[in-house]
């Protein structure tokens, strides 16, 4: 019954900042974890400052749960879709603070 389930999209958000910072978010329910993952999301989240990708949460097939801050790369222990975009907000707030950003 499931293996013909196909992915279904549940947030995708463009979230303006600033005039040269925004966030975007894509989070899609999958019918089997992706390579690496052990549950059935798939995401994609990212904060981009003056054109650069400066925060990223992403499970890329293969590679699991993690996320980028700036060019430092680190293993993220998913458990919600709820907790996951409470931690993306919270690396932003911390980013913008620790660098001035709005």
């Amino acid at each position: 019954m499931f293996s013909s389930m196909k992915a279904v999209q549940l947030v995708r958000a463009r979230i303006a900042y600033s005039v040269s910072a925004f966030a975007e978010l894509a989070l899609w329910r999958i019918p089997r974890p992706a390579a690496g993952s052990r549950h059935g999301f798939k995401y994609r989240l990212v904060y981009v400052v003056d054109g650069v990708c400066v925060i990223r949460y992403d499970n890329e097939t293969g590679k699991g749960d993690h996320r980028h801050v700036e060019d430092k790369e680190s293993p993220y222990a998913f458990t919600t879709p709820d907790q996951l975009i409470s931690d993306f907000q919270r690396d932003i707030a911390r980013w913008n603070r620790e660098n001035r950003n709005p």
